[in-house]
């Protein structure tokens, strides 16, 4: 069955991918806080991986100092550590790095990355091939800080063109400069009509 577009998205959770480290610009970390500020004023709480360090710990920060809900989700193994926020509102210490994306999708109503490495690009990969799949229908995109996703987003292009991605699922991807644009296109977004997974192996 296709997934009905939403005419009005509201989002009580959004989950943001992002570096552990605050990376060489300063903007990476102004951007963080930026969002945070949005969140909080349009009363989103923040679901990420729950570290006090890095622009996760920047983002974190911003959203506590505000006012705002900030839940983290961390596997024992970093947690072991000592990189764990202190203060959070909520806290999940899990015990795999798989069980930990799995809880923060379950809690989210949308996904940010913001700049990172390896890790975050893997994150929003994979939830972006969930969005393809039909298992969610929330806002996936990419808070493009400084043209730090410039190459990436030129990779999905060229895929496009190559005829590995189809454009309907590319267009799925929001790409924006600023976290307020960022968030008013999640609250416009409708998504795509798509065969919805089925899973048959529970009975």
């Amino acid at each position: 069955m296709p997934i009905e577009p939403t005419a009005e998205r509201s989002m009580n959770r959004l989950c943001v991918y992002c570096g552990s480290s605050p990376g060489r610009s300063p903007e990476y970390v102004e951007a963080a806080v930026e969002l945070a500020e949005a969140l909080v004023e349009r009363e989103i709480g923040l679901v990420y991986g729950g570290a006090s360090v890095g622009v996760m710990g920047a983002l974190a920060d911003a959203v506590l100092e505000a006012g705002g809900e900030a839940v983290g989700i961390i596997p024992e193994a970093l947690e072991a550590r000592e990189i764990t926020h202190p203060g959070l509102t909520e806290l999940h210490v899990v015990e795999s790095m798989h069980a930990r994306k799995r809880l923060m999708v379950e809690e989210s109503e949308g996904f940010v990355a913001l700049p990172g490495g390896l890790g975050t690009v893997e994150e929003m990969f994979e939830v972006l091939t969930w969005a393809q799949l039909g298992f969610h229908d929330y806002p996936c995109g990419f808070l493009n800080v400084n043209g730090y996703y410039d190459a990436l987003t030129a990779f999905l292009d060229h895929a496009v063109a190559e005829e590995f991605v189809k454009r309907l699922h590319r267009e799925m991807i929001v790409v924006e400069s600023t976290p307020r644009s960022l968030l008013d296109a999640f609250a416009a977004y409708e998504p795509p009509q798509v065969e919805k997974w089925i899973d048959n192996t529970e009975t």
